[in-house]
């Protein structure tokens, strides 16, 4: 694995969202954000993974694994018009499918390849399952952080709209009103992740991402996630009742006390 056949996953991954492209206008702006939103998970695992030291293969298949986390996103969205795993399809097995179908991997060794596959279908699992091994363990929870730094970087330019301007797939169809959920709230205050199936509004949904700092892997994406004012700029659009107040204090806590043990390490 090296930066030329990564260049060729490249050029492929842009023909296929070229055979995915929508005639509906809404259609095709769904289309382009996730378009969008694998180059900058690409970018954002460049990153990551030159400030963790990793080799050049183990870099090259970050990128790549990356490239392709959500390349099950365009048919699904072209066979059922929506984003969601739960109307649909679970985009992540569908995505590791057209790697295996379409043999976009054929030229790489059989390790790399299963790697590359396995890492890509279950990058969106709620919890990483035990026992992976390393490899696939170290691949799973980069591309994870890649993957959430730029939900966050979406939906914070989003933020900046109005609701009704959104691409149609931005907002999971979550009505935007002023109440949240207290079992949302009770799982950011115990520091556990948020499952969809919970969600009933779109401050919900901002409370779920603030929770998926608390599943942050590295030092260089919590760095990431200060740099670019993610906890302020979702945390100023919540309701500011004392629970939420609460539960935010302890995630900034959690932030600051962690940045500092990987200082003094």
């Amino acid at each position: 694995m090296n930066a030329d056949t990564l260049a060729q996953y490249r050029s492929w991954f842009s023909r296929f969202v070229q055979d995915h492209a929508a005639r509906n206008e809404q259609d095709q702006q769904n289309i382009l954000l996730k378009y969008a939103h694998t180059l900058q998970v690409c970018s954002n695992t460049r990153r990551i993974a030159a400030e963790l030291g990793l080799d050049e293969r183990a870099a090259a298949i970050a990128e790549t694994v990356a490239l392709f986390h959500d390349i099950g996103r365009f048919p699904q969205y072209h066979r059922y018009r929506t984003f969601q795993d739960s109307l649909s399809v679970n985009h992540a097995v569908l995505g590791a499918q057209v790697l295996l179908e379409r043999h976009v991997l054929r030229d790489l060794p059989g390790l790399e390849r299963s790697l590359i596959v396995r890492t890509v279908a279950l990058h969106n699992v709620f919890l990483l399952p035990r026992g992976l091994d390393d490899e696939v363990l170290l691949q799973a929870k980069l591309v994870r952080d890649a993957d959430k730094l730029d939900i966050w970087r979406v939906f914070m330019e989003l933020l900046d709209r109005d609701t009704a301007d959104w691409p149609s797939a931005a907002g999971l169809g979550l009505p935007d009103t002023p109440e949240h959920s207290p079992g949302v709230i009770d799982s950011l205050e115990r520091r556990e992740m948020v499952r969809l199936t919970s969600l009933r509004t779109l401050n919900d949904f901002k409370l779920l991402q603030l929770a998926w700092i608390y599943d942050l892997n590295f030092a260089p994406s919590l760095r990431m996630v200060v740099e670019r004012g993610v906890i302020d700029r979702l945390s100023a659009t919540v309701p500011q009742t004392p629970e939420v107040g609460r539960a935010l204090g302890k995630l900034r806590q959690f932030v600051a006390v962690r940045l500092a043990s990987e200082t003094a390490a």
